[in-house]
Order: structure tokens, then sequence, then C-alpha cells
């Protein structure tokens, strides 16, 4: 299962964690990692490459973690949208996924 966090600070977003393989399919053609993969890592690449934000970061197999450093009013659209992405797959594929909101 994968369990996926975001944390928010006074109503915004400021770092996800990401831990765990689905489970849906083998390594290799399991949609449900790829896509929370895609989304997660869209994020993180629109955060630091984009945006130039300073994060910091621990990517490894089965982990994926961002801590948003600084200001952060500018990074929310990219937040918020990955954000709802990962919900959608949570709801979709609940026996594969955990989501959870912590902090607000």
């Amino acid at each position: 299962m994968t369990k996926i966090t975001i944390f928010k600070k006074a109503g915004n977003i400021s770092g996800y964690l990401i831990k765990g393989h689905s489970g849906f399919s083998e390594e290799g053609s399991d949609i449900v990692c790829s896509g929370i993969s895609v989304a997660s890592q869209m994020a993180l690449v629109g955060l630091t490459e984009i945006l130039k934000k300073d994060v910091d970061c621990v990517m490894k197999d089965g982990l994926l973690s961002v801590d948003v450093k600084g200001d952060l009013e500018d990074c929310q659209v990219i937040l918020k949208s990955m954000e709802l992405t990962l919900e959608d797959i949570a709801k979709n594929y609940s026996a594969y996924v955990k989501f959870e909101i912590k902090g607000e």
C-alpha cells in the first residue's frame, strides 16, 4: 500500500510524504504507482526548476519526501494541483492508496 501525506501550514501546502508501493500490479506495469510518481515528481520539478524554490527532498525506492522552505504562497497552484490528483487516485484505488492531510 502507498501512504500519501500532505502537510499544511496556515492553510498552505508545505510539503508531502509518499511511502510504499501500491501493490496494484507487478513492478513496471503498476498504473497506480506510476500515476502517483508522475504527479508527485512533476510537482517537485515545478517547485525546483520553474519556481526555483528551496526544498528539502529525499527520493529513493518507495519514498519521496518534500519539504518546501520559505514563502509558500507562490507554489500553491502546483501543490494544490498535485494534491487533487493524488486524492483522486486514492479515491479510485482506495484498496491500494491511503491519503491524509496533516495540519491546516
